[in-house]
């Protein structure tokens, strides 16, 4: 079962930026689809960027120009480390943010059903 731990959150004001890593590790193989996920109070959890393993990205409408997914692949085949580098945020952008091994690379595959603990981004306006 994949194993995922989420970094680097935390609070900034309107505007400012972060930059989340994710370590992945026991997966079936590292080139696996990921995507980055964010779930706010009292919404439900929605994927924000995916990352191809080839490099190929996409972005949810809401964060497209201001977020850039990345990855790195480790020479040991079951792991991975991904990025998002989120310029610009918004208070709109406060949620836990989890990354997940998506079973695919295509619109709506689903996540690994294991989840990390995710990292909490707070925007202040």
């Amino acid at each position: 079962q994949v194993q995922l731990v989420e970094s680097g959150g935390g609070l900034v004001q309107d505007g400012g930026s972060l930059r989340l890593s994710c370590t992945a590790s026991r997966m079936n193989r590292n080139t696996n689809a990921m995507g980055w996920y964010r779930q706010a109070p009292g919404k439900q959890r929605e994927l924000v960027a995916r990352i191809s393993g080839t490099g190929s990205t996409d972005y949810a409408d809401s964060v497209k120009g201001r977020f850039t997914i990345s990855r790195d692949n480790a020479r040991d085949s079951a792991k991975a480390t991904l990025y998002l580098q989120m310029d610009n945020l918004k208070p709109e952008d406060t949620a836990v943010y989890y990354c997940n091994v998506l079973g695919g690379y295509s619109q709506g595959a689903p996540p690994a059903d294991n989840w990390g603990q995710g990292t909490q981004v707070t925007v202040s306006s």
